[in-house]
């Protein structure tokens, strides 16, 4: 028990370690719509000012005007070489960053007429990011700050237009109005969908890795109840053991040759739950690297393959290897049990006859295992992978697949499965080179070019 809570303990960490991840890698997309914005933001007041200067002969304090610009675009620049290094932001910086936003886009403001200018609404976009990317007490300093500069402009800035009714200037003002209108939905709408998109994406990252803790702290259990198991079935199969060599010994079962056939048959039964029983008691407290043994992967797989056909009652067996470029791996016994498993569930849905195609793609092996029997119902397939979801009706049953799939996971490949056209299930295991090859990396890439399956 001690054990198991100190497992369970590790996963809840690793999975609080992993949310605060997926939360980082929200916040830093995030922070890169910002500068995206900010450049927007930079191309329109460029724009905005030629057109007022140019297309409407205003008189603008340029000078300070381009200062406030250019001390923006270093801030952008700055910004963007920051972010596209570092990965990680906080609420702090987040808020750090609209905070320039507002005082950038107040000075513009102050030296373009204050309220006076229809874009002074514009106000609204910082606010309501804020309320989007922020924590709430830096929501509302956004709000009084954006407030507080509003009510400066209307106390010290100076019109750069009459207010007197001149039509003129309200003509303009409601055509200023009317873009600002315009490009304030424009941008809420494209921007505020983008950073939905990235909230709902970690969302959906970290939901994925609770429930893959949860599939985790289930398997330290199985171990725990299995390695328990294993120790107690010890003292009954040497019993068994002492029993079926006296009966081969009676005059009684010597003397009849099929009897004699069917103890042999019990005593390599036993001999194999023997094995497994030793092999779960050796690798319960092994890592991975103590219980690997150095060896090829052609070898791995023609070995692993040899045992399972001598245990197993199989009628017709193809097994196809087609890795011409051999090389050295560790022979993982987590792996072997994995794939003697999907062997054992294809027996068993078909024991006239399978097959299992090995081959090297992409620097990956992959395996294929194929059956003749009814295949996957589809509730099976959509929750392929979950626990205790089997077509056999046993209870406890689907755990096998279920420990196929997280094994090949941790070792970073995949389990796929699907029904054939005619009859039968083909369930499809990749695996990159780099988990189990001695060097750390891949086979020859020009390897994919023997594997046609």
């Amino acid at each position: 028990m001690e054990k198991q809570s100190e497992a369970a303990v590790a996963v809840e960490a690793s999975v609080q370690w992993s949310g605060e991840g997926m939360e980082s890698s929200a916040g830093h997309d995030n922070m890169m719509q910002l500068i995206q914005l900010r450049w927007i933001a930079i191309v329109g007041q460029i724009t905005t000012i030629a057109v007022a200067v140019y297309g409407y002969g205003m008189q603008l304090p340029l000078r300070q005007m381009i200062t406030v610009l250019a001390c923006l675009i270093a801030f952008n620049i700055a910004s963007h070489l920051r972010w596209h290094e570092r990965r990680v932001t906080t609420n702090n910086e987040v808020f750090f960053a609209l905070l320039v936003d507002v005082a950038s886009f107040t000075a513009m403001l102050h030296f373009s007429g204050g309220l006076s200018n229809p874009f002074a609404f514009l106000y609204l976009l910082q606010v309501i990011l804020s309320a989007v990317l922020l924590e709430p007490w830096s929501t509302w300093i956004i709000v009084l700050i954006a407030s507080a500069c509003l009510a400066g402009l209307a106390t010290f800035s100076s019109t750069l237009l009459p207010l007197d009714g001149d039509r003129r200037f309200s003509a303009l003002y409601v055509q200023g109005l009317l873009v600002c209108f315009a490009l304030n939905a424009s941008l809420l709408v494209i921007f505020v969908t983008r950073i939905n998109r990235n909230l709902r994406a970690g969302d959906a990252q970290l939901a994925d890795l609770r429930q893959r803790a949860a599939e985790e702290e289930h398997i330290v259990r199985m171990g725990l109840l299995a390695s328990g198991a294993a120790h107690e079935l010890g003292t009954p199969l040497a019993t068994l053991s002492v029993i079926l060599g006296d009966w081969r010994r009676m005059p009684e079962f010597a003397k009849n040759p099929e009897l004699q056939e069917e103890i042999a048959e019990m005593e390599t039964q036993l001999r194999r739950c023997k094995s497994i029983v030793s092999g779960i008691l050796l690798s319960a407290g092994e890592t991975r690297g103590e219980s690997a043994v150095k060896t090829t992967l052609r070898d791995f797989l023609d070995d692993l393959v040899a045992e399972w056909r001598a245990s197993r009652p199989i009628v017709s067996f193809a097994y196809d290897n087609r890795i011409h470029d051999d090389i050295a791996v560790v022979s993982d016994s987590a792996l072997k049990q994995a794939i003697q498993n999907v062997l054992d569930n294809a027996l068993e849905a078909s024991p006239q006859w399978l097959s299992l195609e090995a081959g090297v793609a992409d620097n990956s092996l992959l395996l294929v295992v194929t059956d003749a029997g009814s295949g996957f119902a589809p509730a099976m397939l959509s929750q392929f992978g979950k626990p205790y979801q089997s077509s056999k009706g046993k209870p406890g049953g689907g755990l096998g697949l279920f420990l196929v799939v997280n094994v090949l996971r941790t070792l970073g490949g995949t389990v796929a499965a699907r029904n054939r056209a005619g009859n039968g299930a083909v369930v499809e295991m990749y695996l990159p080179l780099s988990a189990i090859s001695l060097e750390g990396k891949g086979g020859n890439a020009d390897e994919s070019s023997h594997w046609t399956g």
